[in-house]
């Protein structure tokens, strides 16, 4: 299982805890598990990243085992302890302003 921590927004939205567990066939990328949290959320879709363009909303980002992968290839593979459920992917809400 994929364990995915999200930000309290999209917690509330979903009304979910602050972490979920998702099934993710295949490899664990960026774009599987927004894949299946889409389908086991659908409330959620259009949130993270645009429905049409499947592109990362602009103050999201990603991060696992230490590391941002908001730019990273969506299609790339996470760390292993990403895909063994070790370690989350931490979706966040980035703030901008001053």
């Amino acid at each position: 299982m994929i364990r995915v921590i999200l930000p309290t927004h999209l917690r509330s939205l979903a009304n979910v805890s602050r972490e979920v567990s998702l099934h993710v066939d295949g490899p664990a990328t960026i774009s599987s598990i927004l894949d299946a949290l889409e389908i086991k959320y659908p409330v959620l879709r259009g949130t993270i990243r645009d429905r049409i363009t499947m592109q990362r909303r602009p103050f999201i980002r990603f991060f696992a085992c230490g590391q941002d992968f908001s730019l990273a290839d969506p299609d790339s593979p996470l760390p292993d302890s990403v895909s063994a459920g070790e370690e989350p992917l931490r979706v966040v809400g980035a703030m901008a302003g001053g």
